[in-house]
């Protein structure tokens, strides 16, 4: 690998270290808006408890341990952060139909009403950033994502 970027030409070289420099604020700026929608669900918890809301919302009842696996959390954080979340009533636990010994947690309906709430603010400032583009540019710049994300590799080549 490294002699991979030794032999490059200077111009690619320097084309990368510019999308590097473009990602790292991105991922930066996204952070930011994270932690302050966060806050505008609940400011009296971690970012991460929103983090586990936000993946419930989007992906439903769960057992604690693939809501860890997914959201690259270890079981105790997520342990302690969901009996926060149930102690504020947003979570609740749901008897696993699958296995009736286990439970399965999921977003109570001021979870889920907050949660909404505080994802529209995060949509208007990607809104913000985007509304003055034209649709061909934007579905581009989606297209462009996916392959970057190796969501769409057929589209990619």
């Amino acid at each position: 690998m490294v002699n991979q970027i030794k032999n490059q030409n200077p111009e690619r070289l320097q084309l990368e270290l510019n999308l590097g420099d473009q990602l790292n604020a991105l991922l930066s700026a996204s952070h930011a808006l994270n932690v302050r929608t966060a806050a505008i669900f609940d400011a009296t918890l971690q970012p991460a408890a929103f983090l586990i809301v936000r993946w419930l919302l989007a992906n439903g009842p769960a057992t604690a341990t693939t809501i860890a696996e997914a959201t690259a959390m270890d079981r105790s954080s997520v342990s302690r952060l969901v009996s926060q979340l149930k102690k504020l009533g947003y979570v609740q636990s749901e008897t696993n139909p699958e296995d009736r010994r286990g439970a399965l947690l999921a977003l109570t309906e001021l979870g889920r009403g907050k949660a909404t709430t505080a994802i529209k603010e995060k949509e208007e400032e990607f809104y913000k950033r985007t509304s003055k583009w034209e649709n061909t540019d934007l579905e581009a710049f989606i297209e462009i994502l996916k392959c970057f994300n190796g969501y769409d590799t057929k589209a990619c080549e």
